[in-house]
C-alpha cells in the first residue's frame, strides 16, 4: 500500500445531495474513510477545492475580475477544510489545517517542515487556500503539494465518475474505461483527468495519480491499498 498520499476532494464532493453548500453527513463520511486510512499508518494529506460554494472560473464567466474571483474561491476551500477537520476530529483523528492564504485565527499557514512534522505525530494535514495565487486551480495545488511533501499518489476522489475513459461515457455506450494511462498520454489526449499543468507536474516528479470513485464505500481505502479500482496514472505505462 501507499505510506503517504494526497487525497484530492472536489467541492462537489463535500455537497452530498444538495446542489450546493456543505452536507454535515457526506463530510462525515469522507471523515470515517480517511481514519481508516490513518489506523493503517497511511500518512494523508487532504487537498480540497471549493466548487461547492464558489468558483473563480465562474466568477470570470460571470464578468468579474480573475483574480478577485479566484481569491474567493480560495476562502471557499478554507471553509470546506474547517468543516472536515471538525468531521475528523469529532472522530478522533488529529488534524491540522493550513492554508497558503494568511487566516491565523483559524488555520496554521503552509511551511513544509511544520507540514512534514505533522505527519510524524501522526496528523491529518487539510491543505486549504490553493496555493495562495490567482490563476492556479486546486487540481495544481495537489501536484504542487505532492512534489514538495514527498507523497507516492494523488488519490483523485471523483464524484460519481470510476475512472478515466477513452471517450465520454455520457454520451458513448461504447466508452471503454482504461485501467493504466500514462502522463504523457493524459497531456497529448487531454484526457481532463486535471489541468495541464497539474498532469505536467506530477509527469516530471514521477507521481501517480488514481482516478476513482469516492461515492462507493470503502473506495478511499481500497486506493491507498492499491487495490485494482478506477483509473491509474504514471510514467511508463
Amino acid at each position: 500500500m501507499y505510506q503517504r498520499v494526497i487525497l484530492k476532494l472536489s467541492g462537489e464532493a463535500l455537497k452530498g445531495e444538495g446542489h450546493y453548500g456543505i452536507d454535515p453527513k457526506t463530510v462525515k463520511s469522507i471523515a470515517l474513510e480517511i481514519k481508516k486510512l490513518r489506523a493503517l499508518n497511511i500518512e494523508v494529506a487532504v487537498v480540497v477545492g471549493a466548487g461547492n460554494l464558489f468558483r473563480g472560473k465562474t466568477g470570470e464567466e460571470l464578468g468579474m475580475d480573475r483574480a478577485q474571483a479566484d481569491y474567493m474561491g480560495m476562502l471557499g476551500t478554507i471553509m470546506n477544510a474547517l468543516a472536515l477537520q471538525d468531521a475528523l476530529e469529532g472522530i478522533s483523528v488529529p488534524t491540522r489545517v493550513m492554508t497558503a492564504l494568511q487566516i491565523a485565527a483559524v488555520a496554521e499557514p503552509y511551511i513544509r517542515r511544520r507540514a512534514l512534522r505533522h505527519f510524524e505525530k501522526g496528523r491529518v494535514v487539510v491543505l486549504a487556500g490553493g496555493t495562495g495565487s490567482p490563476y492556479f486551480s486546486t487540481d495544481t495545488t495537489a501536484a504542487l503539494r505532492a512534489a514538495e511533501l514527498d507523497c507516492q499518489v494523488i488519490l483523485m476522489a471523483k464524484n460519481g465518475v470510476d475512472g478515466v475513459y477513452d471517450k465520454d461515457p455520457r454520451k458513448h455506450s461504447d466508452a471503454v474505461l482504461l485501467k493504466k494511462v500514462s502522463h504523457q498520454e493524459v497531456l497529448e489526449k487531454n484526457l481532463q483527468i486535471m489541468d495541464s499543468t497539474a498532469a505536467s507536474l506530477c509527469k516530471e516528479n514521477h507521481i501517480e495519480i488514481l482516478v476513482f470513485d469516492m461515492n462507493q464505500e470503502g473506495n478511499i481505502l481500497k486506493a491507498a491499498m492499491q487495490e485494482d479500482i478506477g483509473t491509474i496514472v504514471k510514467n511508463g505505462v
